[in-house]
């Protein structure tokens, strides 16, 4: 069989927010088949038995048939190249755990190009995608072998390095369940929900709430205690110590058993329970120094450890553990029964899995097993238990059964701390009963993990994201939570002069307002950078600006086509014109039908309850109103335009008809269906020192600030005071 040449990858561009293409940031490959445009799946003997072969599931994907086995019927009645691979990649995506949902190919004017674009909302993980799925759907062109389970870890290695974690992860989702919108910081799992001065910051689950003197105190145990203890809060006694002498002294004082554990640390980190032995209180000592500031040795209590998680004024998970252990058969080694007991689907390395594998090399482990008398090389008798580990194993649901006592202690501990989101471990004999008498708070915890809730072991999981979610946005905030008021704009017609009058009018109704333009950023109508910010990076500072309670954000097409709008959605979209094509043959853009498809993605992201603005003295932007979800407000220059008239004749959308803003006579005319308003004459609406904007220009802005519910009298006045200087 001939060798194909390889598919070329002419050029990448990952698009961050909406687009051309979806909502959501894609991939997009411009791809060049080169001599396989002439041969689709059909054509090339044996590629579909070895794709369906490495790629079973392919049999899931719908495509555009719409039912089970949809892209196996393409692949049998022939498609091409660029189609299969976008399929092989969101294949392989969803093999390393993160489904891509979302995939097209589209063919453009040259002949054997394609665009290709898949949905995966980390750039890093999408490339490394792209390069697995490109390498096998080369060897299965070309009769080659391939292992596909080094792709697959190669893409979850991507995951893991670049995703988020799975505390900060769950809430992120929640928010976006609520349409709370999200911007990730950095690398980590620092997240902003929200835009502008609506934002609040999470971290893991820490959130800006979160005070640094109460996660301080949270660190410190034994300061904690003493707190706790103050407030009538039962706690194990307990004391610092500072060295193997030490620790063994104060546990003869206190009585026996005794835990030894870092006063600092977190996770069961270096905690080591039950203890009655010097040599043993002293081993612990070493394990647990390393993990803290000191080490502190407390009276151990009898009972089941369990982990409360308390989100402002409730308990809204809980879990209690179980030891680990392993029972001998007369044959097998421990290290034999471990590496068993390790392939429990549950236990893994990574942050997915509920539990964590048993290491026998770790430190306490080891103490454990030296209490024992055995080793890894020991045989183990049949039916003997080895206990491996007594805690840190929290992962059985329990929140149903939790005594209403118990959920009081463990929120009043998460006050007194100062803590807006705590984990609180708990020593009970029955949490279904009252804590007086059993029980015992062990440690507050800042930051909790929360994969024990969203995966317990067994038991149902608990939706703590969207506890956190409503936590830091209230659902009194209704739908708007997490929004600023945001307007986009996209054309070529003085649109800076549009974004900076609307900025100053939203200043004026009262909302501290950022404007970003191809003239610089402003904020307050005070200029903060001088070079063009109407682009993606631009939009980005300003939505994370926590000053900002409005934003006003011009784009251009090509920004929309080599990045994306900065924005999920706004609640003011404006288009002036649809000109440029000339500038975009890069993007195959070649005649001016074409710049619909772009300019749509402005209405597009239209909420449900803001509006679209369109230039209807242009039809095919006025075009545009079919596809905006809110209201739609038109302008124009032509008093007998007959979109607007047809507009305003609508009580369909409207109850009183279409709003829009146009030109009679002399006038500015504010029109709801049959209504009118006179704004003011023309001469009269200019800047001050007389300068008069151009028309078109200042009717989109009176339109757009009409749209926000800015008053027309404000409208008037503030476009009379607005200093404007290009």
């Amino acid at each position: 069989m001939a060798k194909f040449n390889t598919i070329q990858l002419l050029r990448t561009t990952f698009l961050r927010g909406p687009s051309v293409w979806t909502y959501r940031p894609v991939l997009e490959v411009w791809l060049d088949l080169g001599e396989l445009e002439d041969y689709p799946s059909n054509k090339i003997p044996g590629l579909n038995e070895r794709l369906t072969t490495w790629l079973p599931d392919l049999i899931e994907h719908t495509c555009g048939v719409g039912e089970r086995g949809g892209f196996i019927q393409r692949l049998e009645g022939g498609t091409w190249m660029g189609h299969v691979m976008e399929h092989v990649i969101i294949e392989l995506l969803n093999l390393a755990g993160m489904p891509a949902e979302f995939g097209q190919t589209r063919e453009i004017s040259k002949r054997g190009v394609y665009r290709m674009v898949f949905r995966c909302p980390e750039e890093a993980v999408a490339r490394v995608a792209l390069e697995h799925g490109h390498q096998l759907l080369m060897a299965a062109i070309n009769d080659e072998p391939y292992d596909i389970k080094p792709a697959v870890h190669a893409i979850k290695t991507a995951i893991n390095d670049r995703y988020l974690g799975p505390s900060t992860g769950c809430i992120v989702d929640a928010a976006s369940e609520r349409r709370i919108p999200h911007i990730r910081l950095n690398d980590g799992n620092l997240v902003q929900l929200g835009y502008g001065a609506a934002q609040r910051r999470i971290w893991t689950a820490e959130s800006d709430q979160t005070s640094a003197i109460a996660e301080g105190i949270a660190q410190d145990k034994d300061f904690t205690k003493r707190l706790l203890t103050a407030c009538g809060v039962p706690v194990p006694e307990g004391q610092i110590v500072a060295s193997p002498e030490e620790a063994w002294e104060v546990a003869q004082e206190i009585g026996f058993p005794v835990t030894v554990k870092p006063s600092d640390g977190n996770h069961a980190r270096g905690v080591t329970l039950e203890l009655s032995k010097e040599a043993d209180i002293k081993a612990a000592f070493a394990l647990a120094q390393p993990e803290g500031s000191d080490v502190i040795v407390e009276k151990f209590i009898d009972g089941v450890e369990h982990r409360l998680l308390v989100v402002g004024d409730k308990v809204v998970a809980a879990t209690k553990g179980e030891t680990v252990s392993v029972y001998g058969n007369g044959k097998a080694t421990l290290r034999e029964l471990v590496a068993v007991l390790n392939e429990d689907p549950r236990r893994g390395p990574e942050q997915e899995y509920p539990l964590d594998w048993i290491k026998l090399e770790a430190g306490a482990v080891k103490l454990e097993l030296n209490r024992q008398h055995v080793t890894p090389d020991s045989v183990i008798a049949q039916g003997q238990s080895v206990l491996l580990q007594r805690n840190g194993n929290m992962a059985i649901d329990c929140l149903d059964d939790v005594h209403p006592d118990v959920a009081y202690y463990a929120v009043l501990a998460a006050k007194i701390v100062g803590l807006d989101i705590a984990g609180m471990d708990m020593i009970l004999k029955d949490v279904s009963q009252p804590m007086q008498g059993q029980g015992a708070i062990l440690e507050v915890n800042a930051g909790p993990g929360l994969l024990m809730h969203l995966k317990p072991t067994s038991g149902a999981p608990r939706p703590v994201g969207m506890a956190i979610a409503d936590h830091l946005f209230p659902r009194e905030e209704g739908a708007g939570a997490g929004r600023i008021p945001i307007v986009g704009i996209v054309g070529t017609q003085n649109n800076a002069f549009i974004a900076r009058l609307v900025g100053w009018l939203l200043q004026l109704s009262g909302k501290l307002t950022g404007v970003a333009s191809d003239e610089g950023m402003f904020l307050s109508n005070r200029q903060t950078q001088k070079t063009n910010t109407a682009n993606w990076a631009g939009a980005h500072r300003l939505l994370t600006n926590r000053l900002a309670q409005a934003a006003v954000i011009q784009t251009t097409a090509r920004s929309i086509l080599e990045e994306g709008l900065a924005y999920d959605r706004c609640l003011v979209g404006v288009v002036t014109d649809m000109q440029g094509y000339e500038a975009l043959p890069d993007h195959d853009v070649l005649e001016a039908g074409q710049m619909r498809r772009v300019m749509r993605t402005q209405i597009d992201v239209v909420l449900d309850e803001g509006a679209g603005v369109l230039n209807a003295d242009l039809p095919e932007v006025a075009d545009l109103a079919e596809l905006c979800d809110g209201e739609v407000v038109l302008y124009t220059t032509q008093a007998e335009n007959e979109a607007v008239a047809a507009h305003r004749a609508n009580t369909e959308a409207q109850h009183e008809g279409g709003r829009a803003v146009i030109i009679k006579g002399n006038n500015v005319v504010l029109a709801t269906g049959a209504q009118e308003r006179v704004l003011g004459t023309l001469d009269a609406l200019s800047l001050p020192g007389g300068k008069k904007p151009d028309t078109s220009a200042l009717l989109a802005a009176i339109a757009t600030a009409w749209a926000l519910d800015i008053t027309p009298d404000l409208i008037g006045a503030g476009i009379k005071t607005f200093e404007y200087n290009a």
